[in-house]
């Protein structure tokens, strides 16, 4: 073809292009805006929804850390079922009388996420106000007591069956049963012996009390022999509590008071010296203990180091209204002080 046809063809070409492109714009403007809107009220409606589930979210854990305020925080028991409605802080100071226990003790604990370490094997320092509850019930508090006292605990909480928190969801236990408390889960069974072996401790049992009548009955005895309750001082004016070991090591085995001029018999054991020949005399020349031969002559002072321990303890005075601790060593001389103010 020639240079002119040429030409005239790609103008041809360019006019059509233009032209579909301008129909393709046309219907562009010609096409409904209607989608987009409704997208526009869809994100919207997204959006109030979101507000309002934040919103719900927000009262139902005010809410529950309303419940978690009412429930201990090892237990999982509910502070309504206390009549007297007591519970103490977990991250407060240790109240007066537990502090007096701890000194009696001779332990040292100033807070009561120390205490609650201890005794629980929980850790309350990490905690959170919205998972764990602030306050723990009077009945942990008693058994916290009673674990420093020395005094048999009814209640017993082992290791995993102390309470576990989680953070609040749909199926929240927290919420369901504030106002009961949380059922702790329950341990399996101890396998129970087969019945032989419940006759055989049962037997064993009889006979270890039949042994332990005869033992206090004899004690007993021995005490009204003696009659020295005025005399000599009771164990229980110690100011500190002592093993129970300790405590019948510097007592006498007769009487059960703290040892006055101690004497020790050629079977080691030691009684005060008034006791043990009151005993000698009337019952026969043996030890009252162990039933060895014992005769007056045989009985020798302590070596010094004991005494020297002995005269160390500090007792506290049982003189009306005079509350001085004095080392058992001086407690003579300061007895005789309260004679003079009589006299």
């Amino acid at each position: 073809k020639s240079l002119p046809e040429e030409s005239h063809l790609a103008n041809d070409d360019n006019g059509t292009m233009t032209s579909s492109l301008d129909k393709v714009n046309d219907a562009m403007t010609l096409m409904p805006q209607e989608p987009f809107h409704k997208g526009q009220n869809l994100n919207n409606g997204m959006q109030t929804i979101d507000k309002d589930a934040f919103y719900v979210n927000q009262r139902e854990i005010e809410a529950h850390q309303i419940n978690l305020q009412n429930l201990c925080r090892i237990c999982g028991g509910s502070f309504k079922n206390d009549p007297c409605k007591r519970n103490h802080p977990v991250h407060g100071p240790v109240d007066d009388e537990m502090q007096a226990l701890l000194r009696k003790k001779e332990r040292k604990a100033t807070s009561w996420p120390d205490l609650l370490n201890k005794v629980f094997k929980i850790d309350v320092r990490e905690d959170m106000d919205t998972i764990h509850p602030t306050n723990f019930c009077h009945n942990c508090w008693s058994v916290i007591q009673r674990k420093f006292s020395n005094v048999p605990c009814e209640v017993y909480f082992p290791r995993k069956g102390t309470m576990e928190w989680h953070p609040h969801s749909t199926s929240c236990d927290v919420c369901g049963t504030s106002s009961h408390g949380i059922k702790r889960k329950k341990q399996d069974p101890s396998p129970q012996g087969g019945k032989r072996l419940r006759i055989i401790a049962e037997r064993a049992r009889k006979v270890m009390y039949a042994r332990s009548q005869k033992q206090v009955n004899s004690k007993n005895i021995m005490k009204k022999i003696t009659n020295c309750k005025k005399i000599h001082l009771s164990t229980k004016i110690l100011t500190v509590d002592y093993p129970v070991d300790f405590v019948k090591s510097i007592s006498c085995q007769i009487c059960e008071h703290i040892l006055a001029d101690p004497v020790e018999t050629t079977c080691k054991h030691l009684f005060c010296r008034l006791c043990i020949l009151k005993c000698l005399k009337i019952i026969g020349s043996y030890c009252p203990s162990c039933r060895y031969p014992c005769f007056p002559t045989d009985l020798v002072n302590p070596v010094r180091s004991f005494l020297s321990i002995l005269n160390t303890l500090a007792v506290r005075c049982p003189v009306k209204d005079c509350h001085e601790e004095v080392t058992l060593g001086k407690y003579s001389h300061h007895l005789s002080s309260h004679k003079e103010k009589k006299e």
